[in-house]
């Protein structure tokens, strides 16, 4: 789908940075994408970008309404229908990643046909998925896998993405969740799939390639999440991954939404291992991605050189110290990968 731009990103009244996850990776990778914030009273998320009001950000060229909010069950408040409205009144199209379609309240559907203007369910694919099958195809994977939801699996793909093409691969980022499908323009919001096409939905997404061909796979959720791991098993068998990614956020003691304990490092490596023989009996780990933002950089540090010696594989932040020592991992793994010149970047 082809959604027109620039956009106004709407966070309605979320209750903290990450219930704007969606907006924020948007902004973070597509940033001249982004016209500006909508926010309302008791918003606690910030993309650091400008406040405008639906009438400056038409003044400046605004195409687009995106909601770029998540939040449990993915719904629509009603409270939020009245400024969705107005910027349709105005002249704008709207965006949604939420499971709720926006043609599903009637205010909104009923305004955009008045004004003849577009709806993007960004979630939602009109695209038919036939069940996974699990038989080896060629190509090369490397699937982001977590400890929990939201702890950087989309980041850390596109971050090797973005490292790998500079070395001359042949990579691509796959998108599994909206925020994804919104950066790259392509993919499946992996949990709007009924279930029993979760796995045939990945490797639609990520179909059979040459032999030094690598797709970048986002992971969702954690096999450890009692909300989502339907999710994420039948998005590791579909994968089919020759190499995977643990992404950790440090600082949680729980996982987000639940009171389940987070689990360690060691232990999703091994559940990952273990369930993703099943279609790829060569699967092993290359590297840990650590969000290290709640932390300075003398103490980032030392919690990546404690990972990479407790577990004997490179750790990094993706963002703030780059991808290098992991694509030295796969360089040493599989020997189509390239190293950088001198070694890592």
């Amino acid at each position: 789908m082809e959604i027109p731009r620039p956009y106004l990103m709407f966070l309605g009244d979320v209750p903290d940075q990450l219930g704007a996850k969606t907006a924020q990776g948007i902004v973070d990778w597509r940033r001249d994408w982004c016209l500006g914030q909508l926010r309302l009273p008791g918003c606690k998320a910030d993309l650091g970008i400008p406040d405008l009001t639906i009438a400056q950000a038409l003044a400046g060229g605004a195409r687009t309404l995106l909601v770029g909010v998540v939040n449990a069950g993915g719904v629509l408040p009603d409270h939020w229908t009245g400024v969705i409205v107005q910027a349709i009144e105005g002249g704008m199209d709207v965006a949604s990643g939420l499971h709720a379609r926006l043609e599903e309240n009637r205010a909104i559907a009923e305004a955009a046909r008045r004004h003849g203007r577009s709806l993007f369910n960004v979630r939602h694919s009109d695209q038919s998925f036939a069940t996974g099958k699990g038989t080896r195809r060629p190509g090369r994977r490397l699937l982001t896998v977590g400890t929990d939801c939201s702890v950087g699996k989309k980041y850390t793909a596109l971050a090797l993405e973005r490292e790998m093409r500079a070395r001359g691969y042949d990579a691509e980022f796959r998108a599994t969740g909206q925020t994804g499908v919104f950066i790259s323009g392509r993919g499946v919001a992996i949990d709007a799939v009924v279930a029993d096409f979760i796995s045939g939905a990945v490797e639609w997404i990520a179909p059979a390639a040459g032999p030094d061909h690598w797709d970048l796979i986002e992971g969702q959720g954690s096999l450890f999440h009692p909300s989502f791991a339907g999710v994420s098993l039948g998005l590791l068998h579909g994968a089919q991954p020759d190499a995977f990614v643990v992404c950790h956020e440090p600082s949680r003691t729980s996982m987000r939404g639940v009171a389940h304990p987070l689990p360690s490092i060691a232990e999703v490596i091994e559940l990952t291992v273990r369930c993703g023989r099943l279609t790829n009996p060569d699967i092993r780990p290359v590297g840990i991605a650590m969000n290290t933002q709640a932390y300075g950089e003398t103490e980032a540090r030392a919690l990546l050189d404690a990972a990479q010696t407790a577990h004997g594989l490179p750790a990094t932040d993706p963002i703030r110290f780059g991808v290098g020592p992991i694509l030295d991992r796969l360089a040493a793994e599989f020997h189509d990968v390239k190293s950088a010149p001198g070694g890592s970047v």
